[in-house]
């Protein structure tokens, strides 16, 4: 954790003056001295909106397991409700081969939506969150397994932190994931990219590493990822014409799913309802 101290930078015209006489003890009846003020890091936000979404979990529930560095937060606080005794009677269904992992690991029972069609709560963080709680997902690859738990649950909690908030979809000059077949990948790229010229698009093919061979999702298809300089509009528009065009899988807009919004700043807990 980072505590940031006041300094005091002089410069080559601060006059030289004599060292202060050392000033007597403060009065008992003196107020206390304010405490330093406390910087939290980004993961330990992401960790309290995780665990102020775990609270919604109640025993016997179906829940959908998010994938990413803030999921795994509440991924690891459900699996220590469970030891403890607190949760009981717990079905997870991980949204990823590294959720699934993860939650096998710390005593989550899993199963699947062939077993469990309705899923009760879904718990999963997001890239972007734009102010009427439509989010960017999947780039940490999983947005297809993502998008097809979490519209199958009657709840879906997104949990962020304030960096995540942006004022459009794309605002944040990072990265709107569409998986695509790998068959003629570049074709599907450059149809993407002539969508949005308009929103300066630019289409990269997602790699592991600088200059690897294509990242390959947990469905054995491609990422292209989309950047845009400016607004690409009406989102239903934009998510239809994507889904139109032949070689695209799914992308990474999640369009009026989330039901509860919780993000974790520097001045507290905010949490928003649809």
């Amino acid at each position: 954790m980072a505590i940031a101290y006041p300094h005091f930078i002089a410069s080559d015209k601060t006059p030289v003056v004599n060292p202060p006489r050392i000033s007597p003890l403060p009065s008992p009846h003196s107020p206390p001295p304010p405490p330093p003020q406390v910087i939290l890091t980004q993961d330990e936000l992401k960790k309290i909106a995780a665990y102020k979404a775990v609270e919604s979990v109640e025993s016997g529930m179906v829940l959908g397991l998010g994938t990413g560095s803030t999921a795994k937060h509440a991924v690891t606080r459900i699996g220590d409700l469970l030891r403890q005794g607190k949760l009981t009677n717990i079905t997870g269904i991980p949204t990823s081969r590294m959720t699934h992992e993860l939650a096998l690991s710390v005593g989550i029972p899993l199963s699947d939506l062939d077993s469990h069609p309705v899923v009760d709560l879904a718990i999963d963080g997001a890239d972007e969150v734009d102010p009427h709680m439509n989010l960017v997902k999947g780039r940490g690859g999983s947005l297809l397994r993502e998008k097809m738990i979490e519209g199958a649950c009657k709840k879906f909690i997104v949990i962020v932190d304030e960096s995540k908030l942006v004022e459009h979809i794309g605002g944040s000059g990072l990265a709107m994931p569409v998986e695509v077949v790998p068959f003629c990948w570049k074709f599907t790229a450059e149809r993407l990219r002539l969508l949005f010229e308009e929103a300066g698009c630019l289409a990269r093919l997602r790699r592991d590493g600088e200059g690897g061979e294509p990242f390959v999702t947990d469905n054995k298809n491609y990422i292209v990822d989309l950047y845009f300089e400016r607004d690409i509009g009406e989102l239903m528009v934009a998510s239809d014409r994507i889904l139109r065009l032949p070689g695209v899988v799914e992308h990474g807009m999640f369009l009026g799913m989330a039901t509860t919004l919780i993000v974790a700043g520097e001045l507290g807990v905010k949490v928003k309802n649809k």
